[in-house]
């Protein structure tokens, strides 16, 4: 006997039921190509307007009606133009004489207005996710308000969360199931819209997170600070990328947005791709705003009702324009897209979503960052592996160069005794940005040639001193300004700074406003973990231990990763 499994059921438990017979989607890739392939023209007639009026017209409605009551709504760009027709509709044939007004705006510019109590007149929000509403209310308490009083209703439509990946290369993502897991392995590559103004990218994170192993904490923020290597302002420039990258990658997006560009840009076509394991969707709540005083409140209140309903009800409108109904069923005839939705997508989670922009913030946020190498006489000891310590050091700095966009500004100090000039350190390439090719060319070789650097003993307290103080004075507001130390061994130099000087000197520096925490990273048996511990905390940093060659790598990305949430993350 046939089995079906849980998953299964959920998809014929929830298909939308078909006008016509079809057969089972063997694949949503394989579907999503069937669909560029073959839908030509159905649909047309649906995004060029052909719509016939949902409701029956009313005599005592529509456009002949004297001194109208006027209700004004404010909703989300994608959807406004399909709100719009719902609108015109709605007062066509409405028993009572009334003029909708729908006006486009950014979700995020209509939740920052709404906080500052500056969006006046409005008597309803249409924005393309529930987040927006808690996202207003963080906003408002950050500027010292009491939150809106809005009221959020029902959806009015949804549309799922999906990978774009260009039609014309969309024959590299046939052979291979796509999702999550798949950008979180580094098989494909993926661009995400600047999460701070897309909820899809906002809700694509959340569903990332949700999707990685529990037994790999790494590989979420290793992940996003490789999307974030690149951050696109806008889906067409996302696009644009997607189609120039040297390897498949794929847009986070949503449907929607596919059926719009294609609408838009039939040269240049986008498949949405879904992801296996799910995603959640854009849930597009109808959003009350407190009612103006005055002698119409009454009528008005009732109007906003009945428009609130037809606005659930005009699924025609909507589907013309790539979405689905309000709950998430209904069938979209457009290029690029499957027809009926399998198995509506949940809404995204504005908790889930708020944890994962905070995560994003602090991992892609800009950062300067000097390193400082220690090159003394025992970093040329065996590590294991057949590989000396500073080997294994280049290896894992090779691997984590490569995570940085190239807003980061790096400089890199080698130190020990002994060094030319007198002191413990040597610059051996200044703090720069990387995205300057001879500076990073600059980094890369001074890691391919550390060896040639190495003589003397450790001289670590001098080089932490000095590294905090020229940060501190060169501190650069709008980045992470940070040191990280790698070492293998204590400080000993007999004629440095003591440790107890050095905390004092740390704690004098110390401006919470203008934090530099000390990352030390401790590699091999020798180091001395208690007093990498005392620097660390006295800076809000972190100290760091590993012990085998492989302990490095992982050491490494943690100590990077994690610098700017120190010391609480």
């Amino acid at each position: 006997m046939n089995s079906t499994s849980p998953y299964e059921l959920a998809r014929h438990r929830h298909r939308a039921p078909a006008p016509r017979s079809r057969g089972r989607l063997l694949s949503p890739i394989i579907a999503a190509a069937a669909v560029l392939l073959l839908v030509t023209g159905a649909g047309v007639a649906l995004s060029q307007g052909g719509i016939p009026t949902l409701f029956p017209a009313n005599a005592s409605g529509g456009p002949g009606c004297t001194d109208p009551v006027s209700l004004l709504v404010v909703a989300d760009e994608s959807i406004a133009p399909a709100l719009t027709q719902v609108a015109a509709d709605f007062d066509a044939t409405s028993t009572t004489c009334v003029a909708t007004d729908v006006r486009s705006q950014a979700s995020g510019d209509t939740a920052a207005l709404l906080a500052s109590n500056a969006l006046t007149g409005a008597d309803a929000w249409v924005p393309d996710s529930s987040l927006w509403l808690a996202r207003m209310a963080t906003t408002a308490e950050a500027l010292g308000r009491s939150a809106p009083n809005v009221t959020a209703g029902d959806s009015v439509a949804t549309t799922p969360v999906v990978f774009g990946a260009p039609a014309a290369r969309s024959v590299e993502f046939a052979a291979d199931t796509v999702g999550w897991s798949t950008l979180l392995s580094g098989t494909i590559g993926g661009l995400v819209p600047d999460p701070e103004s897309s909820a899809a990218s906002l809700a694509g994170l959340a569903s990332l997170t949700a999707a990685a192993p529990a037994d790999n904490p790494r590989i979420v923020p290793s992940t996003m600070i490789e999307l974030g290597k690149t951050i696109p302002a806008s889906r067409d420039e996302a696009i644009a990328a997607a189609l120039a990258a040297p390897r498949p990658t794929v847009v986070v997006t949503t449907e929607q947005e596919v059926v719009s560009h294609n609408l838009s840009n039939p040269e240049v076509p986008l498949l949405a791709i879904y992801p296996v394991e799910g995603s959640s969707s854009l849930d597009y709540p109808f959003v009350r705003v407190p009612q103006k005083a005055g002698e119409d409140a009454e009528t008005r209140a009732m109007l906003l009702d009945e428009f609130e309903r037809r606005a659930r009800l005009g699924d025609a409108f909507y589907a013309a324009q790539g979405f689905r109904d309000h709950k998430g069923g209904g069938e979209v005839e457009s290029v690029g897209v499957l027809a009926w939705s399998t198995t509506p997508s949940p809404p995204a989670d504005a908790v889930s979503q708020v944890e994962a922009l905070s995560k994003w913030s602090t991992l892609t946020r800009r950062s300067r960052m000097l390193i400082a190498i220690d090159v003394s006489g025992s970093m040329l000891e065996p590590a294991g592996g057949g590989l000396r310590r500073i080997e294994v050091y280049q290896r894992a700095a090779g691997g984590a160069l490569g995570r940085y966009a190239g807003e980061t500004h790096m400089g890199v100090w080698v130190f020990s005794t002994d060094r030319p000039g007198g002191k413990d350190y040597e610059e051996v390439a200044p703090v720069a940005a990387l995205s300057d090719p001879a500076h990073l060319q600059q980094i890369v070789q001074v890691t391919q040639t550390l060896p040639q650097y190495i003589r003397g003993d450790t001289g670590l307290y001098d080089t932490i001193l000095d590294g905090v103080t020229k940060m501190h004075a060169e501190y650069t507001p709008g980045m992470v300004n940070s040191m990280v130390i790698i070492t293998d061994g204590r400080n000993d130099d007999k004629g440095s700074i003591s440790l107890d000087a050095l905390l004092q000197r740390i704690a004098e520096m110390n401006d919470p406003l203008k934090p530099v925490p000390v990352i030390l990273i401790g590699f091999g048996p020798d180091t001395d973990l208690e007093s990498m511990q005392r620097i660390a905390e006295a800076t809000g940093g972190e100290a760091y231990s590993a012990f085998e060659p492989n302990d490095l790598d992982k050491v490494f990305v943690d100590a990077l990763t994690q610098r700017t949430c120190r010391p609480n993350c």
